[in-house]
């Protein structure tokens, strides 16, 4: 059965030629537009809005599809080409535009393609804004121009040495060049490669590229997870790197693997530029509900806390917006840097964890064991609304000593551990994170979510 094209919070994404094509992108970048000219305010004069997109091949032709949508409604577009998602939040607001569209479908396999909306603050819309917009599309109420008033499309090709500029102001880059690391960059061969490889090189640091073409042409699965990086593992252990840096196909995310070629995993990305972060600041962070306590370890050794979101980096930013975070993100890998942008950033969690191995003159595995860490399981399994909600209720009765946070699913904590329960955003699934002090008491939880899983969908 054809999957179902899936419009959320973090945008459109769907299997290209099934359910995703360039008539539906354009209707897509009709509506969007037609959203940024009613919200405009008093200045209702010509818009633009900022497109790129990752390397994937059908990229182009979405690209094409959602500038000729923007342009029907009257809107310019500025066409960043390949470029990163956090190229896309950086160069809107150097070029003062209405908003964004990123054509990616991030961490899903080479089938789907998507499109991610940034407005002109950088981040993805709000809830309450992605509704309307959602709704926009469905109900295909576009505000169509004459000929005269259509769209221009411009291109515009400075987006990586923007981003590497306001990267490298945020971390002493002759510090980390004295050390000359060796690192192994692995890019899935996605948009991530040529920005990555320019901001090391500016770093000092000799680089060893590997799927760094960006073909869309995955070497591997893209989600930067330990059971897609074991080539990754064995580069760093042939070159005798001092680290090896995975990035997802639009790079916004990125995992580690330490001098010795381990995978340390996307959760301690976060913990470990937070380290730095508050080795030279003080504050509050920002993480949301599926992302490890190692944030509030790093975060209470220092004298702050975290404020803990739904799921979804634009609750993530908004939070630390409204509570000036000093560092945020979420436990995938996304490191978020207001200082460069309110937006999931690979290149700033490169920059900060060098950082932070610079001015410790300590190796990735020695800083990983100072952090510490817990066992954590993550797993998804189809189920229905209703399904999904029967599983939480369960799960409520089964754990009434828990603290509860129900802004995204529901978050159980205990002093061992937490359970988090969610519906995805952009998958048909719901999702189950566990994490625990030891192996013992994550099973626990597990067993018992497992149960309950079984006795409601059989």
């Amino acid at each position: 059965m054809a999957q179902e094209l899936i419009i959320s919070v973090s945008g459109m994404r769907g299997i290209v030629g099934e359910n995703l094509t360039a008539a539906i992108a354009a209707e897509y970048g009709c509506a969007f537009g037609s959203f940024l000219k009613d919200n405009a305010g008093a200045d209702r004069s010509r818009s633009a809005v900022c497109i790129g997109r990752d390397s994937r091949t059908s990229g182009q032709m979405l690209a094409s599809a959602v500038m000729a949508g923007l342009c029907s409604v009257g809107i310019d577009a500025v066409d960043l080409g390949l470029v990163t998602t956090p190229g896309v939040g950086i160069m809107l607001r150097h070029l003062g535009c209405a908003g964004g569209m990123m054509i990616t479908a991030s961490h899903n396999p080479l089938p789907y393609n998507g499109i991610k909306l940034l407005l002109g603050n950088g981040m993805a819309p709000p809830p309450d804004t992605a509704v309307q917009i959602r709704q926009r599309f469905f109900d295909k109420r576009f505000a169509f121009v004459g000929s005269p008033q259509c769209g221009r499309v411009v291109a515009n090709s400075e987006a990586d040495r923007i981003h590497i500029e306001k990267v490298l102001a945020v971390v002493s880059s002759q510090q980390i060049a004295r050390r000359r690391y060796k690192i192994v960059l692995d890019s899935v061969n996605g948009a991530g490669a040529p920005v990555a490889k320019k901001l090391l090189a500016e770093l000092g640091c000799e680089v060893v590229a590997m799927n760094d073409e960006p073909t869309g042409l995955f070497a591997h699965e893209p989600e930067p997870i330990a059971a897609n990086l074991g080539s990754l593992c064995d580069r760093v252990r042939q070159a005798e790197a001092d680290a090896g840096f995975a990035q997802d196909p639009d790079a916004d995310r990125l995992a580690i693997v330490d001098e010795n070629g381990v995978y340390i995993g996307e959760e301690y990305t976060l913990a470990l530029a937070a380290r730095h972060v508050y080795s030279v600041r003080s504050g509050v962070a920002a993480a949301n509900l599926s992302t490890s306590r190692m944030i509030d370890d790093v975060a209470g050794a220092a004298g702050g806390r975290v404020i803990r979101t739904p799921v979804g980096e634009a609750n993530v930013a908004n939070a630390m917006l409204e509570n000036d975070c000093v560092i945020g993100g979420e436990g995938n890998g996304g490191v978020i840097d207001l200082r460069v942008g309110p937006i999931r950033d690979s290149l700033v969690a490169m920059a900060l964890v060098l950082q932070l191995m610079a001015e410790t003159g300590k190796t990735a595995s020695q800083l990983v064991q100072e952090i510490g860490g817990y066992v954590m399981q993550k797993d998804k399994f189809a189920a229905d609304a209703s399904q999904a909600q029967r599983i939480i209720d369960l799960t409520k009765q089964r754990f009434p000593d828990a603290v509860l946070n129900a802004s995204d699913g529901c978050r159980f904590d205990f002093d061992d551990g937490w359970v988090h329960l969610r519906t995805s955003n952009t998958e048909p699934v719901m999702r189950l994170i566990v994490e625990a002090n030891d192996e013992a008491a994550a099973r626990r939880y597990i067993d018992t979510v497992s149960e309950i899983r079984e006795s409601v969908l059989g």
